[in-house]
């Protein structure tokens, strides 16, 4: 694996009215790395996250993407660096599932073979090999509302294969789903971003999760980072205090 920096934060600080949502973060994420961000609710993973997309601007600090400012980057060129996926899917549910997969195209495509593709889906061969990988290749022409959470989870992930971004972004992506289908669609995560060797940063509310799947995990509280170890070195004591868990007399 490469050790090449490909998100490097520098005092990075936020905040929305009087709340602090980031605190000077500083932290480097090098290429292939699988990181995991935990931390009580409102900590600020969320905003991180956002933040790394271009979605939330900074106040202060600086955020470089292959050692380039984000902000230099322009619509098209971030979405072939980033690809973000959520907890709630950001599917168009009226859709047919190959439309939404093939949403992963539109930074290639120009405009009139984006309107074309919703007649008759371009570069069919590539949206069903993606859905194949996620087992849903199936369910292709199904309208997407009519998936199960899990299903719909497996084909934002095919639209991310479409995207073939460097680093993906997932924002608490199994949150939503009963343990059986986020264990699934968890393992099937990291497995896809570790075939390509893509980078991946995820939000998670599951410690257990972050200690089985990720190799590296930072936990952030009050918008700081308060501990970023290998995973193996992350001990029972650091999570209780991250998360203020008090033993019972």
């Amino acid at each position: 694996m490469s050790s090449t920096k490909v998100i490097e934060g520098k005092q990075i600080t936020k905040h929305f009215g009087r709340k602090i949502a980031l605190s000077s973060l500083s932290f480097i994420i090098n290429h292939g790395e699988i990181v995991a961000l935990i931390g009580p609710s409102g900590a600020g993973k969320t905003t991180l996250l956002n933040t790394i997309a271009g979605l939330v601007p900074l106040e202060s600090g600086e955020l470089l993407i292959d050692q380039k400012p984000l902000p230099s980057y322009r619509g098209k060129q971030l979405a072939k660096k980033v690809g973000v996926i959520r907890q709630q899917f950001d599917l168009i549910g009226p859709l047919a599932v190959i439309h939404n997969v093939l949403a992963g195209r539109l930074a290639d495509w120009g405009l009139f073979k984006s309107l074309i593709s919703l007649l008759v889906p371009q570069e069919k061969g590539l949206a069903m090999e993606a859905l194949n990988r996620v087992g849903l290749a199936e369910k292709a022409y199904d309208i997407t509302a009519n998936l199960s959470g899990g299903e719909q989870q497996r084909a934002a992930m095919a639209r991310l294969l479409i995207q073939n971004p460097e680093i993906i972004l997932a924002d608490e992506p199994v949150a939503s789903l009963d343990p059986a289908r986020a264990e699934d669609v968890m393992a099937m995560l990291v497995n896809l971003v570790s075939e390509k060797r893509q980078t991946l940063i995820a939000s998670l509310h599951s410690v257990e999760y972050a200690r089985k799947y990720f190799t590296r995990i930072i936990g952030i509280k009050n918008g700081a980072i308060f501990f970023d170890l290998p995973t193996k070195e992350v001990t029972d004591d650091l999570l209780a205090e991250l998360y203020l868990l008090k033993e019972k007399a």
